[in-house]
Order: structure tokens, then sequence, then C-alpha cells
């Protein structure tokens, strides 16, 4: 994994040189109780009812935790602002919800990383950039994103600044690829954002710059299909980019969403595709070899599918008919267990001063494990975007290899039981002051969309658990559970009203997603304090709150700026 450069900040130098990494005693809370931190990935809390896989599925030990409620069991964020999204309609991700765990304050990400990045010109000093911009003095630099300044999934300024910026910066052709909007803003506003970005592109032009639009398209019928859903709007989006074809043809991007606007039950949602074509019908802009490829929304769960037909040699979704070689980057990753895109414009936050190095430097010793689609997440996500231990003589990790060649429905068990049984030896080897473990069953295979499998998911979930906390009772030690975010716990698609949607055939529509639910955090064993108990006095904590919590747990006092504790003790 790629390892973020990572400044020392002011106050982590002033912190630093008045009193290192030395955490202050809890006044209340003893030191030495091993610790277990479990994070069930994709394990929200919602309604139970028959599409809810937690619900239906034989849970007991996990039942069994809710009866703490309030005082050891209880509902945090895991979305939006709360894991630093831009607003709270942004389904939180295993990448930022490790993140917050582990860094136990909340770290900009998406469109706040990509305002810094253009304000101070970082964007442009970055390895992706670089990639990019060997195409610019034979090839054609193509921007496909949304045309808006809703700011859900784009922003137009961003657009300008990023067009301004590789004016500057020796692209020499530029082809821009609109989606336009009226989810996020009004409908009909398409116009004068193109109005808008067509003086921009003029201003290249008159420095000698071949600037143009090239195709478009509304954003709920061209490229922005979310989850699988439905390929057909990819591929609608590949023809009128990539290849250049499209059942639309104009000269003029404005006069093209105009007179496709007259069309009835047509909208900036829902616009056809079209493309710009010069005076002989040429199309102006297809993705061609030796191009480069800027996707530029910055929010990830629509770029993902059009990301894939990009960056992926193997691709069986559609007929892409000629796969160009160019060179693709997208503002920010939009997948890191993926890693897609391979190259982006724009590095995830730079966080110092986690939890894991806190205790580290505290003597104390840590061991984490999962499989191998969720290893990263319990220890570079974790670490904040860090590779590699703090501390090897401190530190074990262990990663257990995922079942490779199949789809994780096939084997929902996948190998939870497995980094149980490693949890469980750590545990009672009495090696490690905390044993950090991912049980990744409810997400992997809640995304197959695959119910019955997710219920068996789920099932092993509870079974991985108890053998965890089975040994936490052994040796007299502390349990923290917890969950990244939302996903088994809801996989049925929802009208407005929350009624599921089914399809014409009477069929339920399947959900795949990650939620907007919030996520259980409960805290036990023999070794928890007596007195200690969830604190009702936080508004809306989130996952950054459990790092100090974990903190407190260990028997330290936190870091002054990290998020309050979670706990209290009487």
């Amino acid at each position: 994994m790629a390892q973020s450069s990572s400044k020392i900040s002011t106050q982590k130098k002033i912190e630093m040189s008045s009193s290192g990494w030395t955490l202050k005693d809890h006044p209340k809370l003893p030191k030495g109780k091993p610790l277990a931190v479990v994070v069930l990935d994709g394990w929200g809390e919602a309604n139970p009812n028959q599409y809810n896989c937690i619900h239906v599925a034989e849970t007991p030990t996990l039942d069994s935790l809710k009866k703490g409620k309030p005082d050891k069991w209880r509902l945090i964020k895991a979305h939006g602002k709360a894991v630093g999204l831009p607003t709270d309609d942004d389904m939180g991700n295993s990448e930022v919800g490790h993140n917050a765990l582990g860094a136990g304050r909340i770290f900009s990400q998406g469109a706040k990383l990509v305002d810094i990045a253009l304000d101070t010109g970082k964007i442009f000093d970055g390895e992706g950039f670089k990639y990019i911009k060997q195409s610019f003095e034979n090839g054609t630099l193509h921007l496909i994103g949304l045309l808006s300044d809703g700011g859900v999934h784009s922003r137009l300024d961003q657009l300008q600044l990023l067009l301004k910026g590789v004016g500057e910066r020796g692209a020499k052709r530029i082809r821009v690829h609109v989606l336009t909007d009226g989810r996020d803003v009004l409908d009909g506003t398409s116009v004068n954002f193109l109005e808008t970005l067509q003086k921009d592109l003029s201003k290249l032009n008159e420095k000698g710059i071949d600037a143009k639009v090239a195709s478009g398209g509304g954003r709920m019928y061209v490229t922005m299909d979310r989850y699988e859903n439905d390929w057909n709007v990819i591929k609608r989006g590949w023809d009128a980019q990539v290849l250049g074809e499209a059942p639309h043809k104009f000269k003029c991007p404005i006069e093209a969403v105009k007179k496709l606007r007259e069309t009835p039950n047509t909208n900036d949602q829902y616009l056809p595709p079209f493309v710009i074509v010069d005076d002989s019908g040429k199309a102006v802009g297809p993705i061609v070899d030796g191009d480069a490829v800027v996707t530029f929304n910055f929010r990830a769960d629509r770029m993902v599918m059009i990301a894939k037909a990009l960056e992926y040699e193997k691709f069986d979704k559609f007929d892409r008919v000629r796969f160009p070689k160019i060179r693709y980057a997208g503002m920010l990753q939009y997948d890191g267990e993926l890693k897609l895109p391979n190259q982006y414009l724009v590095s995830p936050p730079e966080i110092d001063r986690t939890y894991g190095e806190y205790l580290v430097n505290n003597g104390v010793r840590t061991f984490a494990c999962s499989e191998t689609v969720k290893f990263g997440h319990v220890t570079f996500f974790w670490n904040g975007n860090r590779s590699g231990y703090f501390n090897p003589k401190l530190e074990e990790y262990v990663e257990i290899p995922s079942d490779s060649g199949i789809s994780f429905d096939v084997q929902p068990k996948m190998k939870a039981l497995e980094i149980a049984q490693k949890a469980k030896e750590a545990i009672l080897s009495r090696k490690f002051d905390e044993v950090r473990v991912n049980i990744p069953n409810g997400d992997m295979v809640g995304h197959t969309g695959n119910m019955k499998a997710t219920i068996v998911a789920c099932k092993t979930t509870d079974d991985a658990v108890k053998i965890i906390l089975d040994a936490v009772e052994q040796v007299g030690g502390i349990f923290l559970l917890t969950a990244d975010h939302g996903n088994a716990e809801d996989m049925v698609k929802r009208d407005k009203k929350g009624e599921p949607i089914f399809d014409k055939n009477g069929n339920v529509q399947i959900l795949t997603s990650h939620t907007l639910q919030p996520v259980p955090v409960a805290i036990g064993g023999p070794g928890l304090a007596p007195g200690v108990k969830f604190r009702q006095d936080l508004a809306e904590p989130g996952l950054a709150n459990v790092a100090a919590t974990v903190i407190n747990l260990h028997g330290f006092e936190a870091p002054s700026d990290y998020e309050p504790t979670l706990i209290d003790v009487a």
C-alpha cells in the first residue's frame, strides 16, 4: 500500500517538544487489562424486518450485548460529517471509517481535500498529475464529470481551477465531457453552467490551447450510475466519450442542451447522450490511444463504475468496442480496497498522531489481524494511511489470505472464524495489551446482494465474536466492539417514504451499497472497571470518539485535541 507523505504539523511539533508522546495516567482507570477491539465491517443498526439480514440471522452473542443499552451499548454515526465527508448525505466507507477510528479526530475527506490541493497548488505537484502530464505533448486531456455547483459530487469552481492549472502547465488539447445535474441543483441550471464553462474554454483558446466540450448527457442516464445497478448508463457514456458516438450530434454544447431539453419529459438529470461534431460531422473529442483522462468528481460512489471501464483491461460488463491505451487518474482514489483508480490527483488526508502510535510510544503491545480484503483497514488506514509498524518490537500484524477466484457469497463464512481464532490465541498468550480485528463478512457478502448468503455471513460474524469474547473472559480483559459503516442491516432499495421498491415483475430491488445507518458500539468484559458507562451528554458522537475511549480503557487520558471519549467513570 502506498504510504502518504506525512509532514509533522506545527501542533505536533509543539506537543512533541514539550511533553513527547507520553500520555497521562487516567485518574480512575487501571492499566494492564487486555483489550480486544473488534470492528464488524458493514454492520449498522436499522429497523427489524425481513430485509435486515442482521435481524434475520441468529446472533445471540451480539443480541446479548444490546441488552446493555444505554450504559454499555449505544449507537454512533459512521457517515457524512462524522467521518470527514462533505455532507450527511454521504455514506461512510471502510477507508474513512477506519481513518476516523484510528485517528481520534475528524480529518477532511473528499471535497475539502480537493479545495486544499487546488488552493495550495499541491494537486499539480503529485504523482497523479505527473502521470497524466506525460500525455500533454502529443495527446488530449479529457475531463469527465458532473457540471454543477451543488457540491455533492463535484463543484464547477474546482473544474475551473483545474482547467486553469492544466492550461498553465502544458496541456495543448483539452476536451470536457459534461454530465448535467438537476438533482443537487435546480433543473435547467445546466445551461448557465455550460455558458460559464464555455467562457473559460474560450480564454484557453485565446492562449493557443485547443479546448472544447466534446460530449454530454444527464447524470442519471449517462455515466454516473452506482453499485453496478445499470451498466447501460456507463455504456452510453463510454460510447459518447470514448467512441464519439451518440444518437444526438450538435456543433454547440449549449444548443445541444437547450434543444434536448425541449423534448417532452426530458430534464437535466435524464438528458440523452450527445456528442459535439465539427463541420464535417466528425466527433471533436473521442478518447484515443495516448490521451489522458481525469474524472473530476470528488465523491466516489458514482465514479467507481466508469473507473472500472477506463482502467480494467479485463472487463465484461459491456462491449467497449475498443479499449484505448490512456493515462487515467481520478480526482481522488474512489475505492481504497480495489485501489481504483491506481492514479489520482489528490492524496488521502495527512493524518498524524493516531492512537496506535500513542499506544506504542507508551509501551502498549498491539496485535492486529484480518483477512486480505480488510487487513489494510486495521493496519494501514487505522494508522493514518501509513504502511508498516510504528515499533516492530511492540506490534504484530497478521494477514489471513482471503478466498480468491470466487464471489464472497459462495463462501459467506469467509475467514471470520480463522480471524477469531488468531485473536483468541493472541489474547490467551498474554503477550499483547490490545488485540484488534476486523471481521469483514457483513460488508463483503452484503455487497453481493445475496441475502441468504448475507444471513449466513451475519451468523458467522456472531460466532466469531463469541470466540473472541470468551477469550477476553478467560484473561479478565475488556472488549470494545463497533463497526465502520452500515450494509447488511438493510438490503433493499427504498422510496422516499422508506418503503421497499419492486421491479415490474414484482421482485424486490436489492441494495448492495453501504447505508446511512448508525453503528453500534459496546463495551464490557470482567476487566472493565466498576462505574464505567457510556456518556449521555454527547449530542452526535461518531467513529472518531472511539479512539479516546480505547486510550481510556488502557488506563490513559487521551490527547486534548481528540474527539471526546464515549465513557464516564462514576
